[in-house]
């Protein structure tokens, strides 16, 4: 789409509220007509005079009425109150919560610093795709199952999305395009009525006309500016989303010779010409969307060591890094999380946008957890689908909420830290 929707009306679970000042002032009635009294010889009385203009009704009040004349003719009509002021309507409800970038922090329009913590919900990027009977989401995703959500404190869900279901392009059209664009969005408003930020992510995408199944080494310069030229318009007035540009880029492990040039700039990458950071986050800017947009490192996101070197350019300030971690990764322990991990944490937001842990286990991520307190990172548990809690990894065993051994972990720990 090309073309923004007002994401706040009552039928997407938001409210925008408008007040008018004053009432335009009704006019005022005319002046009683005189009746002369007959003289003896039956002369006509004299005319009246005319009745008293009324004056202008204060504020939008209206005019006092004309005097009745004497007998004889009409009085003449008072003057009309002047119209009311409106009222300025009244902001969105919404507003207060935007993010912008405040030195190495987010902050909500009170100054109040907000980490992300919460979920990612996985199911908007395949099931258009590669399910056998094509949906939009995996599962339920009613006000219910929001309401299960928020019983593990979360202030923010990660929403992955399909570059060719969300274009409705490359074969992708039983239920992409405005239909799924339509559900994404009443999804995200429904989240945002319960409090919940929305990270939206350019998760599965492919070059040419081939239908996005998977994700690629990096995204591909053939849609992906139109995806977010299209994106960004589309939510660039709701002050509760952010946009997460590419899920997990691994062109230095996919054969481009300047990754970290390549990540920020594009080039030829496994036979297709990739776009870059930079170009992507500029067609972001171009809509005049304001959110923070969140850009994450190479090796599936899991590696920042020339992040800082590479920053993409916002003239608007509101880049964040993005960080994934998961138990089988190179950056697993609290060496690499001090080094480049931290660096990259003490000059920008960093946002974990992906953790996880392969053993149906929390040891692990409880360390990491504890580390980005204390160093002001966000976090998103992969992921609230009942699946694998091995190989997947699923945070949850059913769509009630209930953890499993993996998920327990970090639902005890948001608890504790965002009551």
């Amino acid at each position: 789409m090309t073309s923004s929707r007002s994401i706040f009306g009552i039928s997407l679970c938001a409210v925008v509220a408008i007040a008018c000042g004053g009432t335009p002032a009704s006019p005022t009635t005319t002046g009683a007509a005189g009746a002369g009294h007959a003289g003896v010889t039956g002369a006509a009385g004299k005319p009246g005079a005319a009745g008293a203009s009324g004056k202008a009704g204060a504020s939008g009040g209206a005019g006092a009425a004309g005097k009745s004349g004497a007998a004889g003719a009409s009085g003449a009509a008072g003057t009309s109150g002047g119209a009311g002021v409106s009222g300025a309507a009244g902001a969105s409800p919404l507003a207060a919560r935007a993010l912008h970038v405040q030195g190495n922090h987010l902050v909500d329009a009170s100054g109040k610093t907000v980490r992300l913590l919460g979920v990612n919900r996985a199911g908007t990027e395949y099931m258009c795709a590669t399910a056998t009977v094509k949906g939009v989401f995996d599962g339920p995703n009613d006000d219910d199952n929001i309401a299960a959500l928020q019983t593990w404190h979360v202030n923010a869900v990660r929403l992955p999305l399909n570059e060719s279901c969300w274009l409705g392009i490359s074969g992708a059209t039983e239920v992409g395009g405005d239909y799924y664009q339509t559900l994404i969005q009443d999804y995200v408003d429904r989240l945002h009525a319960h409090g919940i930020y929305v990270v939206v992510d350019l998760h599965w995408s492919a070059p040419g006309g081939a239908l996005a199944t998977k994700q690629q080494a990096m995204a591909d310069a053939d849609h992906a500016l139109d995806f977010w030229t299209s994106v960004a318009t589309f939510f660039k007035d709701d002050p509760m989303m952010i946009f997460d540009l590419f899920n997990e880029p691994f062109l230095d492990l996919a054969g481009a010779g300047d990754a970290w040039g390549c990540w920020r700039d594009g080039c030829n990458v496994q036979g297709f010409q990739s776009a870059g950071m930079q170009a992507m986050l500029d067609a972001v800017r171009a809509t005049g969307a304001k959110q923070v947009v969140i850009a994450g490192g190479l090796s599936y996101a899991n590696k920042l060591d020339g992040w800082l070197a590479h920053k993409p350019s916002d003239p608007l300030g509101n880049l964040a890094a993005g960080f994934h971690l998961y138990n089988d990764g190179a950056c697993r322990d609290a060496g690499c999380w001090n080094g480049t991990v931290a660096s990259v944490a003490q000059q920008v937001p960093l946002v974990t946008g992906e953790l996880g842990e392969r053993d149906c286990s929390h040891g692990f991520i409880d360390g990491y957890l504890s580390w980005a307190d204390t160093h002001g990172v966000g976090y998103l548990g992969w992921a609230w689908n009942p699946q694998d809690c091995s190989t997947f990894p699923s945070l949850i065993t059913d769509w009630s909420g209930a953890p499993s051994n993996f998920g327990v972990g970090l639902q005890t720990h948001l608890a504790s830290v965002n009551p």
